[in-house]
């Protein structure tokens, strides 16, 4: 019983941070340094795409444990 709370709280904790990472990630990527970025490049840094990768595979990963039985 002890292992599956544990699981529980883990697979929570993972969904927060990783919606907190895509959070930061879209506000990284709507400041004016990531437009600027994006206009020259044509694309997102790579600290904002790790964020926003990184943000998607915590909650992912977070969700599966979820649902997990």
């Amino acid at each position: 019983m002890a292992a599956n709370t544990n699981t529980k709280i883990l697979s929570l904790i993972l969904m927060v941070v990783g919606i907190g990472l895509a959070v930061w990630g879209f506000n990284e990527a709507d400041s004016t340094a990531g437009k600027v970025t994006e206009a020259v490049t044509g694309s997102y840094s790579d600290e904002t795409m790790m964020m926003l990768i990184g943000g998607a595979a915590s909650f992912i990963v977070g969700l599966y444990l979820f649902i997990k039985k």
